[in-house]
């Protein structure tokens, strides 16, 4: 997928099934189980779509799926389905994980960064060994200090084996990475939680993470349980929403098992998402 002088490309780690009522929040399950069907314990189905960008130097992942690290338990509760894993996607590509020179993670959940390590002779190591990682401070500090709100998205050896390594890249607040992409604070779902924006040439691409997973959450109230600041996640979707509306940027949504890419675009005072595929991001 050209975009600019960059290549883009979804590279999955599968898919998994979470509660439909923790995922949309408020939205009574008569409106959201149309969009997205609940199977019988409750759970929709979503997307591991993580995103690798090419520029003409370097490569970038951003996020990291769930990974391999998963026990029987983690996967019966979690119903997580692979045709592929993210490192034999990449793989497809022709893309090793030594290749890699950058990691984001747009927060530590276990969904987001699963696949930041592998284990090795009983011990944790990072996936991408010539890779940093970047992660926001706040998030780090967060995913580090955990309460009984938080502790059960945050699994240690996801990220610590990061910072033993050395590889760990904590930002404050927005942050350029590369000439063209850019890290920005969109803090509602985690205090810590960053988006991403891809620009070249007259191209511009944000990668969500998890403030509108999916293509069902454009809508401005359908917000997760999840989110520890729902206000705060109303008001960075109506402003990034807005913004992208108007220039036409093209938007990512990391856990869409169907639509990951689309356009909002003016109908008669509406915004109105329209869906596409890699074949014909550019029409807008």
């Amino acid at each position: 997928m050209k975009f600019g002088e960059f290549t883009l490309s979804l590279v999955s780690d599968g898919t998994f099934w979470l509660d439909g009522g923790a995922m949309f929040g408020i939205v009574p399950k008569v409106l959201w189980n149309k969009l997205n069907p609940a199977d019988a314990l409750n759970r929709i189905k979503l997307g591991l779509n993580c995103l690798l960008i090419q520029t003409p130097g370097k490569k970038v992942l951003v996020d990291t799926g769930v990974g391999k690290k998963l026990d029987v338990k983690f996967k019966e509760i979690y119903k997580v389905e692979r045709d592929t894993s993210l490192i034999e996607s990449l793989g497809k590509l022709g893309v090793q994980p030594e290749d890699i020179d950058f990691v984001i993670n747009t927060h530590l959940h276990f969904d987001h960064c699963g696949g930041n390590t592998i284990e090795q002779d009983g011990h944790y190591i990072p996936t991408f060994p010539h890779a940093q990682y970047v992660i926001q401070r706040q998030e780090w500090h967060d995913a580090t200090n955990t309460n009984e709100r938080t502790k059960a998205s945050y699994v240690q050896e996801n990220f610590l084996p990061v910072e033993a390594s050395g590889q760990l890249l904590l930002v404050d607040g927005d942050n350029e990475l590369l000439p063209g992409i850019s890290v920005v604070v969109t803090n509602g779902h985690t205090r810590g939680h960053q988006s991403v924006i891809i620009e070249s040439m007259d191209n511009k691409a944000i990668y969500f993470g998890d403030l509108i997973p999916t293509s069902s959450h454009v809508k401005i109230p359908y917000i997760m349980g999840y989110d520890l600041f729902p206000i705060n996640v109303v008001e960075k979707k109506r402003e990034i929403l807005s913004r992208a509306t108007k220039e036409r940027w093209l938007l990512i949504f990391e856990h869409d098992p169907e639509n990951p890419f689309g356009y909002l675009i003016e109908m008669e005072g509406k915004q109105v998402l329209k869906k596409c595929s890699g074949r014909n991001l550019h029409e807008k």
